[in-house]
């Protein structure tokens, strides 16, 4: 097209249809983020533990695959910087810049609760694909 100049494009997205019935789904089984304790909904990320690219249909849609997460922490742990045990524990990646740890005030030590057993089967798949040690 010659109509476009040079500051506009024209742009194919592929939707994700569906993250508003993920969301509703994860608030079922998470009320806030672990990590900083916030509730608000609003100001938190839906964030996949198993990706969204990685997933079926039906893992793309299942609460159990989520976190809520504050969008500092949903960086990270997109980014295999952070993950957490089945048991809750933190794990801190060493690529992870210490400035960060330092000036976020990352606890290192931080247990962020139980997670069910389907959140546990997503976690694993997490520090095995995601998780950079």
């Amino acid at each position: 097209r010659t109509d476009i100049g040079p500051t506009e494009k024209v742009q194919l997205v592929k939707a994700r249809t569906g993250q508003g019935i993920y969301k509703k789904n994860l608030l079922q089984i998470e009320k806030g983020c672990r990590l900083t304790g916030l509730k608000d909904s609003k100001y938190l990320i839906a964030s996949h533990i198993k990706p969204w690219a990685d997933s079926d249909d039906f893992e793309k849609l299942d609460g159990n695959n989520g976190l809520l997460l504050s969008p500092h922490y949903d960086k990270l742990f997109d980014k295999g910087l952070i993950s957490f045990e089945d048991n809750g524990d933190i794990l801190i990646s060493p690529r992870i810049n210490k400035e960060v740890i330092h000036l976020w005030d990352i606890d290192l030590n931080l247990n962020v609760g139980q997670f069910n057993s389907q959140q546990i089967e997503y976690l694993n798949f997490h520090r095995l694909k995601i998780y950079k040690q």
